[in-house]
């Protein structure tokens, strides 16, 4: 790293309450310019409500920011873009009724412009990234992959010097990765200042030149990337060794030597344009992971399974549930059935964000028969099934009455997974469940899944996370071109085989 007299940004004994209760307390961080400076911690240990005051989207209790030494106050995030701070969120903030073009100029429109220079100059944008993203498409039409590329894009256009990536990579295929990347390369070497959040310790290892780590709301260490390894990164964001399971950990029905019966057999699904003539089954018992890259058709198949989306009504292929072929036109009767999906994006679709812990859990109850049949709203009942699965998935908040929203990313997936798990169903579909989510969280959540399998359900695992897909499956499938094109036994598997399966 250059030599540089003074940091681009300083933030002195940064404090955020809430309730009482201190998101961060007492932070001190500073940003030079031309660096990557990660910032690593499990879900809830302050980070990106440290780089939400950053960037004026919350305002501190006390302490102080600085920017090219002196103090600042942002009361908006617009106040800190006019300061050249930009901010890429983990959930995008795009403005989903309009095109990408719209968004990516969102805040810096001229007072006239033609839609047409609009257009070519976003296109022109994104060219220059890698990102194959077309500027009229609308934001809502657009998969979580490309909605974060957006959001990049935006941050690139306004020209900022100093951005925050909050979990960029979360929802990128591999290629997309190394263009984001080098992207990244490009900024540092014209000299912005660069803050990347990630819970893939080795993108932090491998990209930053120095590292945070925060735990439990305040600053453990800060130093040199050259001076970390994964297991110090680990020890110093959970304050413990942290003991980690080797590739195919599963626990089900390979681990006993035998295959339970068959849950669910998939012959032939075709599904418009993403699901071409797909076949596989599901045992009682076994983890069956899917990999394959965004665009593959697992996430798909998945939805059709659960009754989310269509599959042709004209040689659409059969879908056996135990021996039975079913057909679903709404996911209610899938739930009825006994199956269960945990949405990968768990913003949009996961739960109600401005409603409590309690009552979001509850919900996945009344959803259930049992559920139905209960006349009137009970909140002693609900209390009781709530604080069930608040400890048996481990859900760390203020309070259960907190809202959802307030919650870090890796305990409203906890959520999500506990709103779908009271449900009890026999089949679980789980897409991405550990996106965005700390190691320690991975851990606790992959516990909870094979705990699933040991009990005999049959549970499907979708996941673009190579090192988890062969950790907990008993069985691995690859997806490629709306097809299964590969399956392995995770002893024979590697990320290198898996790959090359999806890709070729």
């Amino acid at each position: 790293m250059d030599e540089r007299s003074r940091p681009k940004l300083q933030v002195r004994q940064a404090t955020k309450l809430y309730e009482g209760t201190a998101a961060i307390e007492g932070v001190d961080f500073d940003l030079y310019s031309g660096e990557v400076h990660a910032l690593v911690g499990e879900n809830g240990a302050g980070k990106s409500t440290l780089c939400k005051a950053i960037a004026g989207a919350v305002q501190l209790s006390s302490g102080e920011i600085l920017l090219d030494g002196r103090p600042c106050e942002f009361k908006s995030p617009a106040d800190a873009l006019k300061r050249g701070i930009a901010m890429v969120y983990q959930e995008d903030s795009l403005v989903p009724t309009m095109t990408v073009a719209q968004n990516v100029q969102l805040g810096r429109e001229r007072f006239l412009s033609r839609y047409r220079t609009i257009n070519i100059g976003a296109q022109q944008l994104l060219q220059s990234m890698n990102f194959n993203v077309e500027p009229t498409d609308v934001v809502a039409n657009l998969g979580t992959a490309k909605r974060q590329m957006v959001e990049i894009a935006r941050a690139v256009y306004y020209q900022a010097e100093v951005i925050i990536f909050d979990e960029p990579t979360a929802s990128l295929t591999p290629e997309e990765m190394q263009h984001l990347f080098l992207l990244i390369e490009d900024l540092r070497r014209r000299g912005i200042a660069i803050v990347f959040i990630s819970h893939a310790l080795e993108e932090a290892l491998s990209l930053a030149d120095r590292i945070t780590v925060l735990r439990d709301s305040r600053r453990v260490i800060t130093g040199p990337a050259s001076e970390f390894d994964r297991r110090k990164l680990v020890r110093n964001m959970v304050g413990r060794e942290l003991a980690e399971t080797g590739a195919g950990a599963g626990s089900g029905a390979r681990r006993r030597g035998e295959r339970g019966r068959r849950v669910l057999r998939v012959q032939n699904v075709i599904s418009g344009t993403m699901v071409k003539n797909m076949s596989f089954s599901v045992f009682a018992g076994e983890v069956l992971g899917i990999a394959g890259l965004v665009g593959s058709g697992r996430s798909e198949i998945a939805q059709v399974i659960c009754g989310a989306r269509k599959r042709n009504l004209i040689h659409g292929g059969m879908i056996y549930l135990e021996g039975r072929p079913v057909r679903y036109r709404v996911p209610a009767q899938a739930v009825k059935d006994g199956i269960a999906y945990v949405t990968e994006d768990r913003k949009i679709s996961g739960f109600f964000e401005t409603m409590t812990v309690d009552d979001n859990i509850y919900l996945g109850w009344l959803c259930t028969p049992d559920g139905r049949k209960r006349l009137g709203y009970s909140r002693g009942h609900r209390d009781e099934v709530a604080a069930e699965w608040v400890a048996r998935t481990r859900i760390t908040a203020i309070n259960r009455h907190s809202r959802v929203i307030e919650l870090s990313g890796g305990n409203q997936q906890k959520v999500v997974v506990a709103k779908t798990l009271v449900q009890e169903p026999k089949l679980i579909i789980l897409d991405e469940p550990t996106r965005g989510v700390d190691v320690g969280s991975v851990e606790e959540i992959h516990e909870i899944i094979r705990g699933l399998a040991r009990e005999g359900k049959a549970v499907v695992v979708i996941s673009s996370y190579l090192p988890e897909i062969l950790k907990i499956s008993d069985r691995i499938l690859v997806a490629r071109g709306g097809q299964i094109v590969a399956e392995f036994n995770p002893e024979e598997a590697t990320q290198e085989k898996i790959m090359y399966a999806a890709v070729h």
